[in-house]
């Protein structure tokens, strides 16, 4: 934005106390060996930072560095990739650089060519290989200003740019005024902050530009401008000669600024012709420069010749040559069309609209505009338009299209269904759930005898799991409206996709089998076949230890494809989680969430995107990560009132806490799923809770714990139906159930999981069936199981889960007198486990080394009576505080032996009781320690 210091053609460029700030600039962009670079500028409206880019422009023309200019305009925030246009209209010419593809995209982008809406990630990389390959013959600096007005989709692009610059002649700088006002990525980017001009810049400011004025008055204006160019330079304006020059003036009260600059250039905009504020008011509303698109707009008139005065008197900036206008300041055109009557605008966006015939969202929002009565030709084009920005990922775009047209529909039906398909956009998208049940709401008013939509459901189904309804009451009403509905199972209806993707959300949470078949009937009875991502979906996400391989290939191809439409990335990314295969949408999913950090994707779907990530980071031993951006998430779930994300949150910080052993931390946390998930009927976020406690007693040796909550997922006979957690808990209940003497049990849940899909669906899992078996066999043969399991899976890929089958691959083999392979299991077992810190797993993994005969740092001590290995090793447990059942569980012996043990180690230690067991091993002195002996 233009700040008052800012550079007439005649004045010279300087800036009056910007000295070090254009030095910091011209070392940052120029001053490295690594070429390509990209800096952000920020700071408070009328701080000067379009000054500072105008003069950083001039000097890198005069060193013969092209120059592309871009302006954020208010208006345009809605409109995608207006400012890309904007940017790159000087290089249209120069689209021939790239292949069919890229250049395409970038045509279809700005408006200049035709087809369907091509991915950000294509319009991205298209625009850097276009700027890369013209700084190939002339270095390039990219300007863009106002980004908190810049519409999304540039953002998003201009931010992908910006950080992959090194190594090319391309820099960027960029000017906003704080840049989570709007939706530019950021992330890697310097950031350089413009702070307020000190008293003696303000002072020298004041007198160049109103030298007449008193001392005393131009200190009482630094007093109040706070340092800031734009008001020290313009609060003079609005005060008449008078009191710019007697030496009484005073200043009118302290108003905040923003109101008193807007009043100041609505004065100086009042001193126009009707003509030139007619053209102004067009330009203001136009948004984008473009004067091709203004003069046509004005009916042909001539805005060079026309808009001299504004020019002269700093209102705009006109480029003849590049047939672009800006106005020096955001605020002087806020002021023009706060000015202009409701019917000069009306007018203004008439005109605009009717030159705007090959650019469809644009027309369709100037029409929306200047239409004041029903119309539903134009309702039907901002519908139109509603669904282009969708497609595009704009949800609040969309929603804000489908609003107006709601507004100017005729017919009741029809604003029902536009404000009903706007509510559902909101609640599943938009992160706006007061703003969605405000519009469903108001569909309900607006035809209040008409039959609930499927939008309504959905939207009504979402709103209700988000607030205090429960789980079936959601599934009831939206499979209601879903078996009512007139869609004829059309597979193209989007109404009706959307509504079985929120079904099977709905069925997920509950956890009830009985929830699945309207799901199943329904995908059944879609015509011509069910689009392959609801397919996938349903088959991964419902009973994936039965049906998930029938996806693997459809899983595959739309793997190969993923794209950069943030609900698609998401619904991808379903698909994946009980298919082990989140790690092939990782970036995706990176991308859509620094999208979200920049608010330029859907708040739902970055909530989505970072759930995907813990996941993928916790199965990938990335646990400071996954827990990070679970407090993230947990964080935009409580911002937005997305509580029914919440738990699947503190499902991944349970796991870890409780895999630390941080039991306190491990309980608060599931106790928080199973606050929320019981009185709504969410057994299928209750599992998460299960899975989370039973995993922490199993790290813990309390295997009678773990038993009790892992046996609740499913039972041991078979898979659960329709319980996709049960996958991940297959090996925690074979496990438990072996080690508290439930033989039968862990045997019918290896031969469950030996029978099942397990295997197919990804290594990990066929890992996880292999060690299953080995556990419930007796002879030489569990061995071989154990090799084979630990052949399936890289170590660095699921480093928790490889452990774990090396520890009880190490626990067999020691027993079997396999000693020194035993050792070395366990060894790289106990190493992954104290990368991780998971704690209460190393100290299985070191007791059953010293068990071996292992020396360790704190390994079996010898004292009065030479403790065997495995004596020293139960006298510990023992005095840890566990039972004898639990110690025998843990060392896979009977109650009876570790009695008997117990007896004999006593008169070892010289005590007479179990009690005194903690002191007599802490008395044992250093020189004590041994090696520990064999266990006989």
């Amino acid at each position: 934005m233009n700040g008052p210091d800012h550079p007439s053609p005649s004045a010279p460029a300087r800036l009056i106390g910007r000295e070090r700030d254009l030095e910091f600039i011209r070392t940052h962009l120029t001053g490295s060996a690594v070429h390509g670079t990209a800096l952000l500028l920020t700071g408070e409206a009328g701080i000067g930072k379009s000054a500072l880019l105008d003069v950083v422009a001039a000097r890198a023309r005069s060193e013969d560095t092209r120059v592309l200019r871009a302006n954020g305009v208010q208006f345009e925030t809605d409109v995608a990739y207006a400012g890309l246009n904007q940017l790159l209209v000087p290089l249209f010419d120069s689209l021939d650089l790239l292949e069919d593809g890229h250049r395409e995209a970038l045509r279809i982008a700005v408006g200049i060519g035709g087809g369907p809406p091509p991915g950000r990630l294509l319009i991205s990389t298209a625009a850097l290989l276009l700027l890369r390959r013209i700084a190939a013959d002339t270095p390039l600096l990219v300007i863009v200003d106002d980004l908190p007005w810049l519409d999304r989709a540039t953002a998003s692009v201009l931010g992908f740019v910006a950080r992959r610059l090194v190594g090319s002649r391309v820099t960027f700088l960029a000017a906003s005024r704080v840049i989570s006002d709007g939706f530019f990525q950021s992330s890697g980017l310097t950031e350089y902050r413009l702070e307020p001009l000190d008293g003696a810049s303000s002072a020298a400011l004041l007198a160049r530009a109103h030298p007449g004025m008193p001392l005393a008055l131009r200190r009482r204006i630094a007093a109040e401008a706070h340092g800031n160019p734009l008001a020290l330079a313009e609060l003079p304006a609005a005060l008449d000669r008078e009191r710019r020059t007697a030496p009484t003036a005073v200043l009118p009260p302290v108003l905040p600024l923003g109101e008193r600059l807007q009043t100041l250039f609505a004065a100086r905009v009042a001193d126009l012709s009707g003509a030139s504020r007619e053209l102004l008011l067009i330009a203001a509303l136009e948004g984008t420069g473009d004067l091709s698109v203004i003069e046509a707009a004005a009916g042909g008139r001539s805005a060079v010749e026309l808009l001299e005065p504004a020019e002269r008197d700093g209102l705009v900036t006109i480029s003849a040559g590049a047939r672009r206008l800006s106005f020096r300041h955001p605020l002087i055109g806020s002021a023009v069309v706060a000015r202009a009557t409701a019917a000069d605008r009306r007018r203004a966006h008439r005109a605009l609209a009717a030159v705007l015939g090959d650019q469809p969202e644009r027309r369709a929002g100037h029409l929306g505009e200047a239409t004041t009565s029903p119309d539903e030709t134009v309702a039907g084009l901002l519908e139109h338009a509603a669904h282009l920005r969708l497609g595009r990922g704009d949800a609040l775009g969309a929603v804000t299209a489908l609003t107006r047209a709601a507004g100017l529909s005729p017919a009741p039906a029809d604003e029902g269904r536009r404000l009903a398909e706007a509510a559902y956009i909101g609640a599943d998208a938009g992160g706006e759930l007061a703003d969605a049940s405000r519009l469903l709401a108001g569909a309900r008013r607006a035809d209040p005898t008409a039959r609930e939509s499927l939008h309504a459901a959905a939207a009504s189904a979402l709103l209700l799991i988000n607030q205090e309804g429960d789980v079936g009451t959601a599934h009831r009403l939206l499979t209601g409206a879903i078996e009512a509905g007139g869609h004829g199972y059309d597979a193209s209806d989007d109404a009706l996709v959307e509504a079985l993707f929120t079904l099977i959300t709905l069925c997920w949470y509950s956890g009830d089998p009985g929830t699945w078949p309207p799901v199943l009937r329904a995908l059944d009875r879609l015509t011509p076949a069910p689009p392959d991502l609801l397919w996938v979906c349903a088959q991964t996400f419902g009973d994936p230890a039965r049906t998930g391989h029938r996806a693997l290939a459809p899983l595959d191809a739309l793997l190969t494809d993923i794209g950069d439409d943030p609900t698609r990335v998401v619904r991808v990314g379903i698909g994946c989680v009980y298919l082990d295969r989140l790690a092939d949408v990782r970036e995706a999913s990176l991308r859509l969430v620094e999208q979200g950090r920049a608010g330029t994707a859907p708040v739902r779907r970055h909530v989505a995107a970072l759930m995907h990530l813990c996941l993928d980071f916790q199965q990938a031993g990335r646990w400071d990560e996954a827990v990070r951006l679970a407090g993230e998430g947990l964080a935009l779930c409580a911002e937005h009132g997305y509580r029914f994300f919440e738990c699947k949150f503190q499902f991944v910080q349970a796991l870890v806490a409780g895999a630390r052993g941080d039991a306190e931390a491990c309980d608060a946390l599931s106790e928080e799923i199973v606050r929320w998930a019981v009185p709504r009927g969410a057994h299928g976020a209750r599992v998460l809770a299960l899975h989370a406690r039973g995993l922490a007693a199993l790290g813990r040796g309390d295997f009678e714990t773990a038993y009790r909550h892992t046996s609740v997922i499913t039972p041991a006979e078979t898979f659960a139906l329709y319980q996709p957690n049960a996958l991940n808990c297959a090996l925690d209940l074979v496990e438990a159930a072996a080690r508290t003497g439930r033989p039968a049990e862990a045997a019918a849940r290896a031969a469950a999981v030996r029978a099942s899909s397990m295997a197919r669906l990804s290594p990990r899992f066929h890992m996880l069936v292999l060690a299953c078996e080995a556990l419930t066999t007796s002879d030489d043969a569990a061995l071989d199981l154990f090799e084979r399991a630990l052949a399936l899976v890289e170590p660095a890929d699921r480093p928790f889960d490889v452990a774990r089958v090396r520890l009880l691959y190490g626990e067999r083999l020691r027993r079997r007198r396999a000693t020194g392979r035993a050792q070395e299991q366990l060894l790289l077992a106990s190493k992954t486990f104290e990368e991780l810190g998971a704690a209460p797993w190393a100290a299985r993994a070191t007791a059953e080394l010293r068990a071996c005969g292992h020396a360790t740092a704190a390994g079996p001590r010898q004292g009065r009576g030479a403790l065997t290995a495995q004596e020293w090793q139960i006298a510990s447990l023992a005095a840890s505080g566990l039972t004898n059942k639990q110690i025998a569980e843990r060392l896979f012996l009977s109650h009876r032996t570790i009695g008997t043990h117990l007896y004999q180690i006593y008169p070892k230690l010289g005590i007479g009781s179990r009690a005194a067991l903690p002191d007599a091993l802490a008395a044992l002195r250093p020189e004590e320690t041994g090696p520990g002996r064999p266990v006989r």
